[in-house]
C-alpha cells in the first residue's frame, strides 16, 4: 500500500470509528486527495478536499499549512459534515507541494491564489474562510493583507503580528529556542524531499560491500534552513522583516476576524495586536467592527484545564473550533444563532478562573497602578528585602547584581516552545529561580481584597551597567499564603535597542537610563491574601540568546563577560512595575 492509499484507509478508519459524530452536523462526507492547486507563477501545491457528500453549494474553509495537510483530517471532516467544504493544503514546497519553502516569503500570493481557487470549485458558493493556528495563522494573515476578493472572514488562532518582534526575536533578543526548534523540525521533510529526488537507482552501487551502503543520501547541509540564518542576519528591524510584518498593513485588510490568544502563549502579544490594530485601522468598517478576541489560558503552552502547575477548572478549556464553525455558520451561512449580538471580547480571569465578555481590550475602565520598587539592603533573590509598594521612593540605595552568560538565569515556564521536556511552559513555581542572587526579587504586601490586574503590563526600570550592552528581564508572579511562586507573564529587552527596534545604540557604562521592558498582558485576581511580585533579571535562557556583555553581536555568541548591573530606586530614579487595576 502506498503512501496516499494509506492517508485514504486512515480517513476511512476514523469515519468508521466515530471521528465524524452525530453532533457535526447532518452531512455525510465526500474526499478528494491530493488535488492540484496551481499558482500564479506555474507551481503546484496539493490539497485536500473534504466536503458534504450532497448536491449543491457549500461555503469554502481553508487551511495552508507547513505541518502537512494529514495533520488536520479530524477538521475536516468535522466542518464538512457541518455543511463546508474544507481544503487542507500543504504550502509551497512542503510534504506534497511543489516549491522551494521559506517561511512567509510565498504566503500573500499564495494564499490569495488558493483563495480564489477554492471560490471556484463546483461545490463552492464563493465564499472562503480561513481557518489554523500558529504559522497556519500566519498563512492567513499574510493571505488577508494581500485582500484576495472572495475571502469572507479568518480565525487565525495563536499567531503572531509582527514576525520580526513576535516570532524571531522579542525586544530585541533572539528567542533561540524557538528558532532552532522550529527550523529544525521544519528542516526534516526538507531533507526527506530532497532525499528522495536522490535516491534513485542511479544512486546505487552494488560494486560497495553491503556494510557500505549509505541506505539515504540527503546530500548536503546547504539551503536546509537558510531563513534561520537570514533571520540571524537581521537582528534589528530592517526591511527584510517589514515587507511582510501585518502590522505595517493593516490597512489593507479587509475582512472579519476572530484571533484566538492564550495567556500562556509565545504569540500572545501578537493576537492581540492583530485584534487592536484590525479594530482600529482595517480597511474598512464592517472589518472594522467585525474583529473579534478570545483569550484561553495556554495556547502553546498547553490546550487542557491544566497548564503547566495549574489546575485552571473544567470551564476553562473550551471548543475554539467549534466557537469558529458557530462564527462562520452566522458569517458565510446567514444563520441567526447568537454570534452578532455577542460581545467582542471573551477573556478567561485567572485567580478566579472565570470566563467574561468584554466591550473591548484593553478594558477601559482599568487604571494603572505604580508599584514602585524599595529595598534597603538588597532585593538579591528571595532572601532580600525587596519590597513593591504603590509609595514612591525616597532616599534609598541602588540593587546590582552579576550577570555572567555562562551562567545565566534559566528559562522556568512562560511562553515556551521548542524544548518543553526540559523547558516545560506555562504557569511554574518560580522559587527555584528566584533563590539565585542574579535575580532581584520585589514583593508587596498581602492584599486585603481581592484585586484584578487586566490588561497591558510593564516594567520601568532606571537601569545602568558596567557592560556596552546587556539584557534585562522583568516578570509578573503571583504569590500564594504559602509562598508558591507563580508567574503570570514576562518580558526582555536587549538595552542596545532601548530606542528603537530599528537601529541599535550601545550604552555607556556606568550611564542610568530609563528602560520600559514590556511585559505583554495578564488577565489575573489576586485573591485575599496573596501577593504581587516582580522579578528583575538579565537572562532566560535558552527561550533567549544569551548576551555576551561586550557590545559584540549576541547572534554570533562569544567571548562572553560578566557585566555588573544595577537598578535604581529612589526619588529621581522611581523604578516600578506599572498594571492595569479593574476596580
Amino acid at each position: 500500500m502506498n503512501a496516499s492509499s494509506t492517508r485514504v484507509a486512515a480517513i476511512v478508519a476514523l469515519i468508521l470509528a466515530g471521528a465524524l459524530r452525530a453532533e457535526d452536523g447532518p452531512y455525510a462526507v465526500a474526499y478528494e486527495g491530493n488535488v492540484a492547486v496551481p499558482m500564479r507563477d506555474g507551481v503546484t501545491l496539493r490539497a485536500d478536499i473534504y466536503r458534504p457528500k450532497a448536491d449543491g453549494t457549500f461555503p469554502v474553509l481553508l487551511e495552508r499549512t507547513p505541518y502537512n495537510k494529514y495533520s488536520n483530517i479530524d477538521s475536516g471532516l468535522r466542518g464538512a459534515a457541518r455543511g463546508y467544504v474544507v481544503v487542507l493544503e500543504d504550502v509551497r514546497g512542503r510534504n506534497a507541494s511543489e516549491g522551494e519553502w521559506y517561511p512567509f516569503k510565498y504566503e500573500p500570493a499564495d494564499g490569495f491564489d488558493s483563495v480564489e481557487w477554492c471560490a471556484k470549485l463546483p461545490y463552492s458558493n464563493g465564499k472562503v474562510g480561513t481557518i489554523g493556528g500558529s504559522y497556519v495563522g500566519a498563512t492567513q494573515m499574510l493571505a488577508a493583507i494581500a485582500a484576495p476578493p472572495h475571502l469572507a472572514g479568518m480565525f487565525p488562532t495563536i499567531t503572531a503580528s509582527n514576525y520580526h518582534e513576535h516570532w524571531a526575536y522579542q525586544g530585541g533578543a533572539f528567542m533561540q529556542l524557538l528558532a532552532q526548534a522550529w527550523s529544525s523540525a521544519l528542516s526534516v521533510n526538507v531533507l526527506e524531499r530532497r532525499s528522495g529526488a536522490s535516491a534513485v537507482p542511479a544512486h546505487w552501487d552494488y560494486m560497495k560491500a553491503p556494510g557500505a551502503y549509505p541506505v539515504i543520501d540527503p546530500g548536503k547541509a546547504e539551503g536546509v534552513a537558510d531563513y534561520y540564518f537570514d533571520w540571524i542576519a537581521h537582528p534589528a528591524y530592517d526591511d527584510y522583516w517589514r515587507q511582510w510584518s501585518i502590522e505595517a498593513h493593516y490597512g489593507q485588510v479587509t475582512v472579519p476576524m476572530v484571533h484566538v490568544a492564550g495567556w500562556y502563549d509565545i504569540f500572545q502579544d501578537g493576537s492581540i495586536r492583530n485584534y487592536m490594530g484590525l479594530r482600529r485601522h482595517a480597511a474598512t468598517p464592517e472589518a472594522r467592527k467585525g474583529q473579534r478576541l478570545i483569550v484561553i489560558p495556554g495556547g502553546h503552552a498547553g490546550w487542557g484545564r491544566k497548564v503547566g502547575d495549574v489546575d485552571f477548572g473544567a470551564d476553562s478549556a473550551i471548543d475554539v473550533e467549534g466557537y469558529g464553525l458557530r462564527w462562520y455558520d452566522h458569517l458565510m451561512k446567514g444563520i441567526d444563532n447568537g454570534v452578532d449580538r455577542e460581545k467582542p471580547v471573551r477573556i478567561f480571569v485567572m485567580g478566579r478562573n472565570v470566563w467574561r465578555d468584554e466591550d473591548d481590550w484593553p478594558l477601559a475602565r482599568a487604571e494603572p497602578a505604580r508599584y514602585y520598587l524599595h529595598s534597603a539592603r538588597g532585593a538579591n533573590s528571595l532572601a532580600g528585602d525587596g519590597v513593591l509598594s504603590t509609595e514612591a521612593p525616597g532616599s534609598e540605595p541602588a540593587d546590582s547584581y552579576v550577570c555572567d552568560p555562562e551562567d545565566p538565569v534559566p528559562t522556568h515556564g512562560g511562553g515556551v516552545l521548542g524544548d518543553t521536556v526540559n523547558f516545560p511552559a506555562g504557569p511554574l513555581d518560580q522559587r527555584s529561580v528566584e533563590s539565585r542572587r542574579d535575580v532581584l526579587v520585589y514583593t508587596s504586601a498581602p492584599f486585603a481584597a481581592d484585586t484584578e490586574v487586566t490588561g497591558p503590563v510593564s516594567l520601568e526600570l532606571y537601569a545602568s551597567s558596567s557592560a556596552l550592552d546587556t539584557d534585562f528581564t522583568g516578570k509578573l508572579v503571583d504569590v500564594a499564603p504559602d509562598g508558591t511562586a507563580i508567574n503570570l507573564t514576562d518580558g526582555i529587552l536587549r538595552a542596545r535597542y532601548r530606542d528603537s527596534m530599528e537601529r541599535a545604540s550601545l550604552m555607556n557604562p556606568g550611564e542610568t537610563y530609563r528602560l520600559v521592558v514590556d511585559l505583554w498582558s495578564t488577565s489575573n485576581v489576586f485573591l485575599a491574601g496573596h501577593r504581587l511580585r516582580v522579578e528583575v533579571a538579565s537572562g532566560n535562557f535558552p527561550r533567549f540568546d544569551r548576551n555576551p556583555n561586550t557590545g559584540a553581536s549576541p547572534e554570533a555568541g562569544g567571548p562572553y563577560a560578566k557585566a555588573t548591573n544595577v537598578i535604581r530606586h529612589d526619588r529621581d530614579h522611581p523604578s516600578a512595575l506599572v498594571v492595569p487595576v479593574v476596580p
